[in-house]
């Protein structure tokens, strides 16, 4: 009897002071962070491609799977679920607009940033993220399958969906940068936000370094007595950046320039002070369409995906893609 009447009590116990507990727990003002069991599940698309891996292997994966794997190896994690939405929106479109080329015929596409999309297997990102793994996927899941098959048109065709990391306080228009005049990819204002990493960086030069790295791409180049007068004039787009710069009385474009010197932009400024030469950089990457960054500072503000993509992306729409992109 004294045992029954002691589990008596304590169930008393335990059912008073679980509401107590329930409401310290909600008094946290914190969700529950999922579990890597709760991770919200990546539904098919229906539709393959073949991916070229690094070490030259072909796989067939659904669409959704690879996009899943470029937007965790394109756009930090840790962004607005709106800018995140954006990036699988325009790597989807970039994808499917995309197919084999001269670099991989027997691919649709690569894990090559330099050609294609960059893209991360789900366990390296996983364990990349640490304690956020169970948080981020369930993010990027998010994404990829809240904006289904929407792609990005312009008058009715998929465009090419170029994005770079941050812009110098507006994008480029790509004919600035590629010579190619293209109706949706033109120079936007772009709100980078603050903590962009390395948003302002420098790198330095001897004057034989620099004579170096420029003569071994322009070997016509007069570089010889005072460095003082190797640089002359400096052309720049509407945004600011460098269109066109000449060295040692031969003309390169800034693409060019920030491939020779190993810039993170063509927005740059150069300067020389005794013996070296300082390049001063804003910003990371080729500068035309989406700015990632860009993009999270307007999610930031409560602005859309779609909106933010039609910012970035002149003239467009965001719609459910034409069967005729689809792959099968």
């Amino acid at each position: 009897m004294k045992k029954i009447i002691g589990v008596a009590l304590i169930l008393v116990v335990v059912l008073f002071a679980l509401p107590f507990v329930v409401r310290q727990a909600q008094d946290t003002g914190q969700d529950p962070q999922p579990t890597a069991q709760e991770e919200a599940a990546l539904p098919d698309s229906g539709h393959t491609l073949r991916v070229k891996g690094s070490d030259g292997q072909v796989t067939e994966m659904d669409l959704n799977q690879y996009l899943w794997g470029v937007v965790a190896a394109e756009m930090p994690a840790s962004f607005s679920q709106e800018a995140l939405k954006a990036q699988a929106v325009a790597a989807r479109t970039y994808a499917l607009n995309k197919g084999p080329s001269s670099n991989h015929p027997d691919a649709d596409l690569c894990t090559d940033y330099a050609c294609c999309q960059a893209w991360i297997a789900r366990d390296k990102a996983q364990g990349n993220w640490g304690d956020k793994a169970a948080e981020y996927t369930n993010k990027i899941t998010t994404a990829v399958a809240e904006t289904g098959n929407q792609v990005i048109l312009y008058q009715g065709q998929l465009i090419d969906a170029v994005f770079h990391s941050s812009s110098s306080a507006a994008t480029q228009d790509a004919v600035e940068v590629w010579g190619n005049s293209v109706p949706y990819l033109q120079s936007v204002d772009s709100p980078e936000g603050e903590g962009v990493p390395n948003y302002e960086s420098q790198v330095t030069l001897t004057t034989q370094e620099f004579k170096d790295a420029f003569l071994k791409a322009q070997p016509t180049a007069s570089l010889e007595g005072d460095p003082a007068s190797w640089v002359g004039t400096i052309q720049r787009t509407q945004s600011g950046s460098v269109h066109a710069i000449t060295i040692g009385g031969v003309t390169v474009s800034g693409a060019q320039a920030r491939q020779i010197f190993s810039l993170r932009s063509a927005s740059f400024d150069v300067s020389l002070s005794g013996d070296t030469f300082t390049f001063s950089v804003t910003g990371f990457g080729h500068g035309v369409g989406m700015s990632q960054y860009g993009a999270d500072a307007m999610a930031e503000e409560g602005k859309g995906y779609v909106e933010i993509l039609q910012h970035y992306y002149t003239g467009v729409t965001v719609e459910e893609c034409p069967a005729e992109y689809l792959p099968q």
